[in-house]
């Protein structure tokens, strides 16, 4: 196979990126509390004009800094001047597209075109990194800037630490602003350990990256001034609660809180669906190296490439193990490649800088994905060398899952699945997501046709090309963009939608549209929570952010909008208040997990 060349690889990546992601952006509602939360203070920035500290969701500050909140605001003008699911996701596939783009850039100058292609597609296809991608949250922004702060600081190093590194200093300003000091904090700190590794005095290094992290607060320090003369104590009781309190396990709230294991299992799973091509190359890993080690190019000794094995000098005791694992260590550190120890080093460090605090979601360890995916292209190139019967395996298990999935959609289309199947709580929204998959059809459906037409061409790929290639890497990356090019285009809107509250939300508007008085919102659970609180985050999207606070707002007329738990257990008190209720409508799907109730009231 004809190796592919830089310019070709670069447009390849980048039109593959753009037409797998930005497509299909806007074709499933909000079915979060997550998205709307953020894209609703997008729509209040651009409401009232006020882009340092927006009020929204009935009179709460934002939760997190606004940098996101701009590039929303700016990409809903752009995009027609109103805030949509299309626009609030847009600044994240742009940012996993730069992302991917930079980390090819980067590595195809030091590692070579096939290495950082593959690296790209694999860094594209990570479940993790590809559903930020296609969210309207902060943490993809913030990883984009991350990682490219650090490719930046690398560059940096090779210029001999001459200079200043402005433009990173310039993305850790802007990752601050996205989500606090931590945009800083990272990239400076994984870079510093770097340099200490090799053997960059500590003194210099610490002060260069303390001048180059006082530098990028100088930027966020001016809108935290501006938003502090806004909000005052209150947003300064935020900001410490949602940065030292979260990483200082000193919040007056749970938030996220996992066991110490779970950063492991979330970044395997995060890693679907590369980590089946690990799993399926472990159980040959003995044979090939006892292969290659038969052919004397497995180990680095000179004996072994030689072709004879000289005795070895056996150790005693644990400390003799520990000691000798020591010198290897420091040894790789001191001989290895620098491309390699920076990766390697910027993935130990940014995971156990999040082992620590309790607060842990998956989300947290996407910057040190792309670096993961430098590792697993050369491992995969590896496989292919080494012709690992596991290459193979994975790719036709992809094919195999390609066409299985069209032809469960056409079980489910023409009614061969029974809703019978579906028992629970959750059963009545089961049958609605298999009913709205079914409903499927006309250009909505021809995304769904991509998995099966390449899962049959890999098939005749694997009989015509037997010889072990780098096509054989290329084809898999095929198939699962294949994958998420189906899911994306056809079946995840059709299932989503069945859970979106949009249609909730455009029936209470047609019972109380805004003219006819103000919508208010009672929530025990958000007004007894100690952080963080409970809102109707999508009805207010879908609603125009005209839903306030009930006990706040303390109102004389208007609509009640409350769950009917809370309307069983708080009506009565509110009457005694002098309250009067005339119920006006009960929701056709759960919203906060229950039936949503809107009310008309007056006071006496």
């Amino acid at each position: 196979m004809k190796p592919i060349t830089s310019r070709n690889a670069f447009w390849l990546l980048l039109i593959v990126a753009c037409v797998t992601l930005l497509p299909f952006l806007g074709l499933a509602d909000f079915h979060t509390k997550g998205e709307p939360r953020e894209a609703v203070v997008a729509y209040s920035m651009l409401d009232s004009g006020d882009w340092v500290l927006p009020r929204n969701n009935g009179g709460e500050i934002p939760y997190k800094p606004p940098f996101f909140h701009w590039t929303v605001a700016v990409a809903s003008v752009l995009t027609g001047g109103t805030v949509s699911e299309f626009s609030s996701r847009l600044p994240s596939a742009v940012a996993l597209i730069a992302m991917t783009v930079l980390g090819f850039l980067f590595y195809r100058r030091r590692k070579g075109v096939e290495v950082a292609l593959l690296a790209s597609f694999v860094t594209l296809t990570a479940f993790e990194l590809h559903r930020g991608g296609a969210n309207c949250r902060v943490d993809m922004v913030l990883t984009a800037l991350t990682v490219s702060a650090l490719y930046l600081f690398y560059r940096y190093y090779e210029r001999g630490l001459k200079g200043v590194p402005w433009l990173a200093i310039l993305l850790m300003s802007c990752a601050t602003l996205t989500k606090g000091p931590v945009g800083s904090l990272i990239p400076c700190l994984a870079f510093g350990v770097f340099l200490l590794l090799r053997g960059v005095n500590f003194f210099k290094a610490f002060i260069l990256l303390a001048g180059c992290g006082l530098a990028s607060f100088i930027l966020p320090l001016c809108w935290y001034y501006a938003a502090w003369l806004q909000g005052g104590q209150e947003f300064l009781d935020l900001v410490m609660e949602e940065n030292f309190g979260r990483m200082t396990n000193t919040m007056s709230y749970d938030s996220c809180v996992n066991p110490w294991h779970y950063n492991f299992l979330t970044l395997a799973g995060g890693y679907v669906p590369w980590i089946l091509l690990v799993l399926l190359s472990l159980f040959s890993l003995g044979k090939i190296r006892r292969g290659l080690t038969g052919r004397g190019v497995q180990e680095d000794s000179p004996s072994l490439r030689s072709g004879t094995r000289q005795p070895e000098a056996r150790l005693s005791g644990f400390g003799g193990r520990l000691s000798d694992g020591w010198r290897r260590l420091t040894a790789w550190i001191r001989e290895a490649d620098p491309v390699d120890l920076f990766s390697a080093v910027c993935i130990f460090v940014i995971f156990l800088f999040y082992c620590f605090p309790q607060s842990k979601r998956s989300v947290y360890l996407m910057p040190i994905y792309p670096f993961i995916a430098y590792f697993l292209a050369r491992y995969m190139v590896y496989l292919v060398e080494v012709k690992s019967k596991a290459v193979k395996v994975y790719g036709t298990v992809l094919a195999v899952l390609s066409i299985l999935l069209t032809a469960i959609f056409l079980m489910v289309k023409y009614g061969m699945v029974p809703t019978t199947i579906f028992h629970g709580r959750h059963a009545a929204q089961n049958i609605a997501m298999m009913e709205s998959l079914a409903s499927l059809k006309g250009l909505a459906a021809l995304p769904a046709c991509v998995p099966p037409f390449l899962g049959t061409a890999w098939f005749f790929y694997l009989y015509y090309r037997r010889r072990y290639t780098a096509g054989y890497l290329y084809a898999i990356c095929a198939l699962t963009f294949g994958l998420y090019f189906a899911l994306d285009g056809s079946y995840q809107p059709r299932v989503l939608d069945a859970k979106s509250q949009q249609p909730v939300a455009m029936e209470i508007d047609a019972i109380a549209p805004a003219s006819s008085g103000t919508i208010y919102e009672f929530i025990e659970e958000g007004e007894l929570a100690a952080g963080d609180p409970v809102h109707f985050f999508e009805l207010n999207f879908y609603l125009g952010d005209r839903i306030e606070n009930f006990l706040k707002s303390k109102p004389s007329e208007g609509y009640l909008l409350i769950t009917d738990t809370d309307a069983a257990n708080y009506l009565p008190r509110f009457e005694q208040d002098g309250y009067r209720f005339t119920h006006l409508y009960d929701s056709t799907r759960p919203v906060l997990r229950r039936t949503a109730r809107l009310y008309r009231f007056t006071r006496e």
